[in-house]
């Protein structure tokens, strides 16, 4: 059933239209003699069609027609707009100001139903295609996050595929972009970089899948032959991560190449000084270094979570960025807490 307000200040004019409505069959018409009371009811009302009178004494149509389409959600309702006037002057202005059709006094009831008709057929027409392209966002949007979740998904495989080499190590990923995401936050960063980071700084060691087992799992310290061998593990991760089109990606090989860096140029592969490390680098840096420090390795101890801060406390300025040092330290109970609930999985003996 279509709805069609009508407005209009002569009695004999609303019986007349209202009845022309009803002969349509699928229509029903509610009238206004008052344009005030018509506009109040159309801006909370939504109506198929609206029949507005030109002349009336408290409010003419332009000026009806103009408030109207001011009203969120009434920019594309039709307006037939009846009027005694011939000026083209009125028309062009009503046009202008968002009338769809007109009629001209006397109404006549064969033009006055096709007119309707083809309006109403244009407001479905529109209707439908507004519904079907909120279809089609609505669902590229699950296709998105469909995709998104898969590649959140690949992204933390291809991280664990790195850390099954190493058991001790099962948790380290999840800490370490957890705290990696709470440095981000504290550095006023929004919420998308905060969740990439979460997303990307699990593979920042993925190149370790390619280091030999003797050197990785050594219950010792490397010779500085090994470790040689064991610094390539940056520039294989950034070669299997470069070149992606996904962002997650894309923030990991940065990840991946930069978070052996160090702040005053004695990292590795490129001794990089200061703000020439990439943010993501330096931000990772903090969170990988310290959470190496409080888990057990095959050649050391866990240290007590308290030296570990003053670990990275004392490197500000060395060995990490200061102001991504601060801000891990901004909120140590939240460093506690990511701490306390990612632990590590004790393996049973084969």
């Amino acid at each position: 059933m279509n709805h069609i307000a009508i407005i209009d200040d002569s009695e004999i004019n609303l019986t007349l239209l209202s009845a022309l409505v009803r002969k349509l069959g699928d229509c029903q018409s509610t009238c206004f003699s008052r344009s005030r009371a018509g506009l109040e009811w159309c801006s909370e009302n939504l109506p198929d069609l609206i029949v507005v009178d030109y002349m009336m004494p408290e409010m003419h149509g332009i000026e009806f027609i103009s408030r109207l389409r001011t009203v969120a959600g009434r920019e594309e309702v039709p307006i037939l707009m009846i009027t005694a006037n011939d000026s083209k002057d009125v028309r062009y202005e009503a046009l202008q100001l968002g009338a769809t059709d007109f009629l001209t006094k006397p109404v006549d009831r064969i033009e006055f139903s096709v007119r309707v008709r083809n309006m109403l057929a244009l407001g479905t027409s529109r209707k439908k295609l507004a519904d079907r392209a909120a279809w089609l966002a609505e669902e590229v949007k699950k296709a998105t996050a469909a995709v998104h979740d898969r590649e959140q998904e690949l992204s933390f495989r291809m991280s664990r595929a790195a850390e099954f080499r190493d058991p001790d190590t099962g948790a380290h990923i999840q800490r370490m972009a957890h705290f990696s995401s709470l440095i981000a936050a504290n550095l006023g960063m929004p919420a998308e970089d905060q969740a990439l980071i979460l997303q990307a700084a699990p593979m920042h060691d993925i190149g370790k899948i390619a280091i030999p087992d003797h050197i990785l799992l050594k219950p010792a310290s490397l010779s500085p032959e090994e470790f040689a061998v064991m610094k390539n593990h940056v520039m294989l991760g950034f070669e299997l991560l470069k070149g992606s089109g996904s962002k997650i990606l894309q923030s990991a090989a940065s990840i991946a190449i930069s978070h052996h860096e160090k702040y005053d140029g004695s990292g590795y592969p490129y001794g990089l000084v200061g703000d020439a490390i990439p943010y993501l680098g330096r931000i990772v840096a903090v969170a990988d270094v310290f959470d190496a420090l409080t888990s057990e390795r095959p050649y050391k101890k866990a240290w007590p979570i308290e030296r570990a801060a003053e670990y990275v406390r004392d490197g500000a300025g060395g060995h990490f960025d200061p102001q991504c040092v601060d801000a891990f330290l901004l909120s140590w109970e939240d460093v506690l807490s990511i701490h306390a609930q990612y632990q590590d999985e004790v393996c049973p003996p084969y």
